[in-house]
């Protein structure tokens, strides 16, 4: 306590931080956040952009940066993003800021990149697909995955996932999104001895076509997987990358 108060007054250490040490995380005026969760749970606190005002999102994301150096955003808008962009680099000059899709993670000099003996295969179905598994590989590649991206192998041209066999089954575990009546995880399953994450995606058009159909083919699978929700990207590129650091553990 003593060291950390001392930390503080000659500026070593910034009140936040000291309280992100004290209490786990650090509060300010958009909310919380949850400095400790990388240590206490395997995969750190994403910020999920959608429904937040611009200025929560950025305030939260340098809460994010201050505390641990790394910011996960998800679900952000081209505003957000831009913001984010600009505001994080004036806040954080060392900070590197990157984009893939809707999602932003951010870092400063101070992160340490983590590096799994481990691959994570993240396919779709489609393009439409895409941003929800640009979603899993973010956050997967963050954790120091490999990944491997396989996309557009959907089951109306079955081909194009049989020619992909090969690498389907040199995945540690697999991340597959697919929207429609999402055939496409239970076809993969059947083919491989890998763990299979499906990810029903909101595409489609009429009964079903927000997602319902392809969560509930993926429920109703007839081979072995496991089933996140409409969308939810992030979670299954968690999952993912706790069984992918379970593997890097039994490796190494």
């Amino acid at each position: 306590m003593r060291e950390l108060l001392e930390a503080v007054a000659d500026g070593s250490l910034s009140p936040a931080q000291a309280e992100a040490e004290l209490a786990g995380y650090v509060t300010g005026d958009a909310g919380r956040f949850d400095a400790a969760r990388k240590q206490r749970r395997g995969i750190p606190e994403a910020i999920l952009a959608e429904g937040k005002s611009t200025a929560d999102v950025v305030a939260l994301a340098e809460a994010a940066l201050e505390t641990t150096d790394r910011a996960l955003v998800t679900r952000a808008t081209e505003t957000q993003i831009e913001a984010l962009e600009t505001e994080l680099t004036v806040s954080f000059p060392d900070a590197t800021v990157e984009r893939r899709g809707s999602t932003v993670r951010a870092t400063t000099d101070g992160f340490e990149e983590s590096s799994l003996e481990a691959t994570v295969g993240i396919v779709t179905a489609g393009t439409v697909d895409g941003p929800v598994a640009d979603e899993t590989e973010v956050v997967c590649a963050d954790a120091g995955a490999t990944v491997d991206r396989i996309d557009d192998v959907g089951v109306a041209a079955l081909d194009r996932t049989l020619d992909q066999v090969d690498r389907l089954r040199d995945a540690d575990v697999l991340v597959v999104a697919a929207g429609r009546e999402g055939a496409l995880p239970t076809v993969i399953a059947g083919l491989v001895d890998t763990p299979v994450i499906a990810v029903p995606v909101a595409s489609g058009y009429g009964h079903g076509g927000d997602g319902e159909a392809a969560l509930a083919g993926m429920l109703q699978s007839c081979t072995v997987l496991s089933v996140v929700n409409i969308d939810a990207g992030f979670v299954a590129g968690a999952q993912a990358t706790l069984i992918a650091r379970a593997i890097d553990d039994a490796r190494t």
